[in-house]
């Protein structure tokens, strides 16, 4: 602490170039050409998964047309998929749906750094999903609307987010410091 002309302790620290030692908690932006690296990076992942989503979601599946049905009412699918007589169905049918939703909270908030933030990030993973789902219930034959889905794909991008997605845009895009 700096003392005043009085001989007090001010409670502000004078700043130099000198003597000036990053704070412990400031996270600082990687350099701009890893930033812009990571950013393309994210980008290209993030079209892949485009990609895959769009093959996974939007192709017709005539093996599954006559146990496709509508589902508005959350948690009705799940129950189904937990009914199944092996668990390896329910598993590949929750699970998958999680992991679909993984890439968009890992690539989102790198890709588009103001879409950081929990609710955010979840509030536009769900709108995502939830055009998915009427894409595939209007335009697809084999496919319908899943609540369930949405859901699952929206808990997936949660969990990617809180287990990279935060720390890797705060990497690529530290915030600015507040005055």
């Amino acid at each position: 602490m700096a003392r005043t002309a009085s001989g007090s302790r001010s409670l502000l620290r004078p700043r130099t170039a000198r003597t000036e030692k990053p704070d412990a908690h400031e996270r600082r932006p990687l350099p701009l050409p890893l930033r812009l690296l990571a950013t393309l990076c994210a980008f290209v992942f993030m079209v892949a998964f485009a990609v895959v989503l769009a093959r996974l979601t939007l192709n017709p599946s005539p093996a599954s047309e006559a146990l496709t049905h509508t589902n508005m009412h959350p948690g009705r699918s799940l129950r189904a998929y937990l009914d199944q007589p092996t668990l390896r169905d329910a598993v590949k049918q929750i699970g998958g749906n999680i992991l679909l939703g993984v890439p968009f909270g890992v690539l989102v908030p790198v890709v588009a750094p103001r879409t950081r933030g929990l609710l955010r990030v979840l509030l536009l993973t769900a709108v995502v999903m939830l055009l998915v789902e009427f894409a595939q219930g209007a335009l697809v034959t084999g496919r319908a609307f899943d609540i369930d889905d949405v859901i699952l794909n929206t808990t997936g991008a949660l969990i990617g987010y809180l287990l990279l997605g935060r720390r890797m845009s705060r990497a690529v895009h530290a915030r600015e410091p507040r005055t």
